[in-house]
């Protein structure tokens, strides 16, 4: 199966400080591989119109419900997700992460996650700036992401 997460409305490249968040420059979001924060897939500009990833994964149905695994699924207590890494790169190129956004499969609606097993295709979509500008973190859950199966 692949799983296609396509985001919209990045926060720019250039985020100031706010109360929770000291401020960054040259920010760039990228899906993480599975316990190796370091390599990332696709990384993106935070100023870019739009950014989208596309993961090879197994996913496999079974009596508690649809299990995916892959290079980029993290399994972790809780259960398992796909992290957006977000953070600098400086003039060496080298990455270096100040926050997460978490994309959850227990919250899929197991309707939806069953049909992707069959099309072989799961699709995400959710913009990536949270309601203070700066990069969306922490656990992203519908309807800040829609889930949707099939070739759409």
């Amino acid at each position: 199966m692949q799983i296609h997460i396509e985001a919209s409305a990045l926060p720019g490249r250039t985020c100031g400080p706010d109360s929770d968040f000291p401020g960054f420059e040259n920010i760039h979001v990228g899906v993480q591989r599975k316990d190796r924060p370091g390599e990332l897939l696709g990384l993106c500009p935070g100023d870019a119109p739009g950014a989208s990833w596309t993961l090879e994964c197994a996913a496999e149905e079974t009596a508690d419900g649809v299990v995916v695994s892959g290079p980029y699924v993290q399994n972790r207590l809780g259960g398992r997700f796909v992290y957006l890494s977000w953070g600098t790169v400086d003039e060496a190129g080298v990455f270096s992460m100040f926050r997460r956004a978490k994309l959850m499969f227990s919250d899929i609606e197991a309707e939806v996650l069953e049909a992707a097993v069959r099309s072989g295709r799961l699709t995400g979509r959710l913009g990536l700036t949270d309601g203070k500008g700066q990069p969306l973190c922490g656990r992203v859950r519908p309807p800040a992401i829609s889930w949707s199966a099939g070739a759409d």
